[in-house]
């Protein structure tokens, strides 16, 4: 299905509605999910929408520092051609933290005029949702997003070190989930966020203490859309690390910024919406799923591992797989049970979802959604069937069986058919280039902790 571009008439109101406008951001977030792109003048952003703008098909061959990996071929092998890139519809807003006018908007890459460039994370996702489409359903999704309020100033080892409260005026230094005094502590900066997302159309919701110090959660409501869930939870980042930034703190989504404290999530919420939109997962006693969602749940369970290294991207990122921090390190499943991989909140039986809890905060949000979307189309199609669920402690009552580091989940994800199938070879390739001379380039670095142990005993 052609993707949306928006209309030049969609420039023309808002430079009307903005006269004072300085500049614009065209952001087009990029394999790891870093916001790439162009700062440009107001007064050329009508000539944005109508003709579009060029931008290297590389940025997608991009490693985290902004190198280009030229294994991935669409680097020197390509002349390091440009692609046409097109604004995303109803994308254009104001930036509210900048001290002047300034606007933003997302960006999709094209292969040619019309056609989604193949190494583009967004439209692997589109993809998968027009394989929903094609059977009639809609996914209703959600996104939960984890972080971590810092100091500005890090340690003199270079280790981040949580905030000081601006109204206590002590330093975090332990775990209140659900506190709200702690909300309060930081509410100006909260309120801000919040604000800055409505402004933007970004339907941000609840904020609450997590389970270590400076860590917060922010929820995005539901919406039948999935790409427009990961434009929106691409943004939130944004807002977040943005307005932190301008009240004097860091903010970081890395899933385990803390040797000794929970990790950070990115927990996604999914039902599934036929032609009358009516859950079709929904069912009256949640211990005994009905057949739609358990085929989906046994397909989420067959291709986790596979998917793996979408869901956890970085070195960093299976740090979080740790007892007694509420990962779960199998495919696991059960009812209102946080110690799994794929949990059943409660509520009513309309409401009946699955959350999927392995993310971290670090993974590509359009790459964790389509991890989720094709496993759980996999179980329907195959009609795959649903193992027993795990009740009371899943790390105690089952053993783990995911690939919880970066290689041998790397190595699943190159070998895996369903996954070539489900996101493209050639999208797949480029992925797995650019991921593994990440990890080569981090393993070449010698660390702090090695000389510690080994200079003077070996």
């Amino acid at each position: 299905m052609p993707h949306a571009i928006a209309p030049s008439s969609e420039a023309e109101a808002f430079l009307a509605a903005n006269p004072d406008l300085v500049s614009v951001d065209l952001l087009l977030p990029d394999q790891h999910g870093v916001l790439r792109g162009k700062r440009i003048p107001a007064q050329e952003l009508l000539k944005v929408y109508e003709q579009g703008l060029y931008l290297p098909g590389s940025v997608f061959a991009l490693d985290i520092n902004g190198n280009t990996v030229e294994s991935t071929g669409i680097g020197f092998d390509t002349g390091d051609c440009d692609q046409p890139c097109r604004v995303i519809p109803h994308t254009l807003t104001m930036v509210p933290w900048q001290n002047k006018p300034v606007a933003q908007c997302l960006i999709t890459m094209e292969q040619t005029p019309g056609e989604a460039y193949f190494a583009n994370p967004r439209h692997v996702l589109d993809q998968i949702c027009d394989q929903y489409q094609s059977q009639g359903l809609t996914p209703m999704v959600a996104v939960e997003l984890e972080f971590y309020l810092t100091d500005a100033k890090r340690l003199k080892s270079g280790l981040l070190q949580p905030p000081i409260a601006p109204i206590t005026g002590l330093r975090e230094s332990d775990t209140q989930v659900y506190a709200v005094d702690n909300l309060d502590d930081y509410s100006a900066l909260l309120d801000d966020i919040v604000l800055a997302a409505q402004g933007q159309n970004i339907p941000a919701s609840t904020a609450v203490a997590e389970y270590a110090p400076g860590q917060f959660e922010i929820n995005l409501q539901h919406v039948a859309d999935p790409v427009l869930a990961c434009d929106q939870a691409i943004l939130l980042k944004r807002i977040i690390k943005s307005v932190s930034r301008k009240h004097g703190f860091g903010a970081t989504f890395m899933a385990k910024p803390y040797a000794d404290q929970a990790g950070s999530g990115m927990h996604i919420h999914m039902s599934l919406l036929d032609d009358s939109a009516t859950n079709v997962f929904a069912c009256d006693q949640k211990n005994q799923p009905n057949a739609m969602l358990g085929k989906a749940l046994a397909g989420l369970q067959a291709t986790m591992a596979d998917t793996m290294a979408l869901l956890c991207p970085k070195v960093n990122s299976y740090r979080r797989f740790q007892p007694g921090f509420f990962v779960a390190m199998a495919p696991t499943w059960g009812v209102d049970n946080r110690t799994v991989a794929l949990r059943i909140p409660n509520g009513s039986g309309a409401a009946t979802r699955i959350e999927h809890r392995v993310a971290g905060a670090d993974a590509n949000p359009y790459l964790a959604m389509a991890a989720l979307l094709s496993g759980a189309l996999h179980g329907i199609n195959n009609d795959l069937d649903l193992g027993p669920q795990t009740t009371g402690n899943g790390a105690e009552k089952t053993t783990s069986s995911l690939p919880l580091n970066w290689v041998d989940a790397y190595g699943i994800l190159a070998k895996s058919k369903f996954a070539a199938n489900a996101f493209g070879a050639d999208f797949l390739w480029v992925y797995v280039q650019v991921q593994q001379q990440e990890y080569t380039e981090f393993n070449r670095h010698v660390s702090s902790l090695e000389i510690d142990w080994y200079r003077r005993t070996l």
